[in-house]
């Protein structure tokens, strides 16, 4: 009896991870496209801008991580305050880390804007606020605007 209750909470446990990470999230976020909340939009591309960069991290670090026993259910926990609607940790991150983040490297105006770059009257791009990298992408855009009325 007790070999078979270990056996089937240890099936338990390998599917929960799936479930938690993959399954509740993609539906989660195909119901948020469905909706016009632009609220749990916010949650659910933030979970999956996270989820893949854990994955990302988790590729990496694999050599260390094997060396931690309970790894797989610290990232279980992490994934369920991500996922849980209760938490919104994924939104919660987003605000607080990443778009900080975002603050320091782009400036004020190009966070707060709805789009980063607008298009103006001849087809280029221009930023709110200037910084050398937008000047390039405005060059890169102007020029593949160009090349795309050349060959029509």
């Amino acid at each position: 009896m007790g070999s078979r209750l270990w056996t089937l909470l240890g099936h338990a446990h390998t599917l929960a991870g799936p479930a938690t990470m993959l399954m509740y999230p993609l539906y989660a976020s195909v119901i948020a496209m469905e909706t016009t909340s632009k609220l749990d939009d916010q949650q659910w591309l933030a979970y999956w801008i996270l989820y893949s960069f854990l994955t990302l991290l988790e590729m990496l670090l694999q050599p260390l991580l094997e060396w931690i026993p309970i790894w797989y259910d610290i990232k279980l926990v992490f994934a369920a305050w991500l996922v849980l609607p209760q938490f919104r940790g994924a939104a919660f991150i987003y605000e607080k880390i990443v778009r900080e983040k975002l603050f320091k490297i782009n400036g004020d105006g190009a966070v707060h804007s709805p789009k980063l770059f607008k298009a103006n009257g001849d087809g280029a791009a221009h930023s709110p606020k200037q910084s050398p990298n937008s000047s390039r992408l405005r060059k890169l855009i102007s020029f593949s605007s160009q090349k795309k009325g050349k060959s029509t």
